[in-house]
């Protein structure tokens, strides 16, 4: 039995796409879960579109989310030879024939189809012509002879058996008039050459399945398994496009979303195990199955996103979420000062608790990584003569603790409520206010104990 090989095959004409992401995901567990191998094909025939900028952006997603291709990126444009000579096999086994239509001609076809309401589909002129009627000023397409007559069935791992009408496919180009190969030429040439066994793709490919079917077939090469995966949609229900926000792993590292939530959240985009929704990396691998994946499109559930990430963030090791902090903050925020990491490396075990994001861990630890606090005129008219009695009368009484923590602070708190007949929000929030610049944030005891004496009564002398 062959040994099972997927491969994922984006081109660099934009930025990976979150779509892109999960049929990646699927193709690598796939692979790994069968002992097998995944590839990275970039297919960058499209010159004017394909950017550099686009490649290094793919590969640094996939290595972001953890998604390892074996080998080095299989590069399509340097392969182009070998499409070209594939074609002229076809052609040579009278399997594709040269079309010398000219573009007005397939114009008048497509314009002709659209006001009559139909599919366009290329009317095989050239199919049975004589070469020797052809045009001298035009250069040939080489078109690939589809099937005329009958069914074809494709065996779908996804959406089960698949059939089609012949007749419906056309004579598609695999060659186009300057002698570059199309998409479909291109993409079976390449499986066939990287000996791939399971090709997964988004269900929007399935009538290319078909055409690289038959050149499988005209080649006599053994055809690879296919699965197609509904697509992403948006909220809205619509086909998610490279314009939707948060379309890109960029939109979600930028607001502090973690690559193993992410991929936990797209693993779980379309595919389900009993009732389980948290995977780790090795659980992924070891249930990973097509009979999992659902047959209709998923919604992109940006609340699901949060609420995974808030698991991960409250259950990963305490070390490893201070390092992705750390590295978040250096590279959308600016980085930690070695004075702050201590500090915030002991309060990061309640930073952490009213966080869904690495960005809130960020916006709730404000208070220590600024030494000088900026409240903001709402909060600022919170604090009346009450408050600042309560916050000066706190002071006199913390100055003489000799142990700064909760068992010493709370019964201040509780003596300042029972003084100033009011209640804990009395208490805590003007003295958040004064200590972090809001109202909202940490605990009240956390903010005090993280801070110290010295710097409490320092900051709320400024009121």
């Amino acid at each position: 039995m062959k040994k099972v090989a997927t491969r994922f095959a984006p081109s660099p004409t934009g930025p990976l796409h979150i779509g892109g992401v999960r049929t990646a995901l699927f193709n690598w567990l796939f692979s790994k879960n069968q002992n097998g191998s995944f590839y990275l094909r970039i297919e960058d025939t499209d010159k004017e579109r394909s950017k550099d900028e686009y490649k290094d952006q793919i590969v640094k997603s996939l290595i972001w989310i953890g998604i390892e291709n074996d080998g080095d990126e299989y590069i399509q444009s340097t392969k182009i030879q070998n499409h070209i000579k594939v074609a002229k096999q076809l052609l040579d086994k009278g399997l594709a024939y040269k079309c010398y239509c000219s573009n007005e001609e397939i114009e008048e076809q497509k314009k002709r189809a659209k006001q009559k309401k139909i599919p366009y589909i290329y009317d095989r002129k050239w199919r049975d012509k004589n070469e020797s009627d052809a045009p001298k000023d035009v250069k040939p397409t080489i078109r690939f002879k589809s099937k005329i007559e009958g069914t074809s069935i494709l065996k779908d791992l996804v959406q089960g058996d698949v059939e089609i009408q012949n007749n419906t496919i056309e004579d598609f180009i695999i060659l186009r008039n300057d002698g570059s190969p199309t998409y479909n030429l291109s993409a079976s040439v390449d499986d066939h050459d990287m000996n791939i066994t399971h090709i997964i793709r988004g269900d929007d490919h399935k009538i290319n399945t078909f055409k690289q079917m038959q050149i499988y077939q005209a080649m006599n090469w053994e055809v690879p398994t296919f699965a197609h995966i509904p697509l992403i949609h948006t909220s809205e229900g619509k086909k998610l496009s490279k314009r939707d926000k948060a379309s890109t792993l960029d939109d979600y590292s930028k607001i502090g979303i973690l690559p193993e939530a992410l991929r936990n959240y797209l693993l779980r985009l379309g595919w389900s195990y009993k009732d389980k929704e948290i995977f780790s990396k090795e659980e992924s691998i070891k249930y990973f199955n097509f009979e999992g994946i659902g047959k209709s499109p998923s919604k992109l559930d940006f609340n699901r996103i949060l609420s995974i990430n808030e698991h991960y963030i409250k259950n990963i090791d305490e070390n490893d979420l201070f390092s992705k902090f750390q590295k978040y903050a250096q590279t959308y925020k600016y980085k930690i000062s070695e004075d702050k990491t201590n500090q915030l490396k002991q309060s990061l075990g309640f930073l952490k608790n009213k966080a869904k994001t690495l960005e809130d861990i960020f916006k709730n630890s404000q208070y220590l990584l600024n030494d000088t606090v900026k409240i903001n005129q709402d909060d600022l008219k919170l604090i009346d003569e009450k408050s600042k009695k309560i916050i000066k009368e706190f002071i006199e009484k913390i100055l003489n603790l000799n142990n700064f923590d909760r068992s010493e602070l709370e019964p201040i708190v509780k003596s300042l409520i029972s003084k100033f007949d009011t209640n804990f929000k009395g208490v805590g929030q003007p003295l958040r206010i004064v200590l972090t610049g809001s109202r909202f944030g940490p605990g009240i005891y956390d903010i005090l104990t993280s801070l110290g004496k010295v710097q409490v009564v320092e900051r709320l002398k400024n009121i």
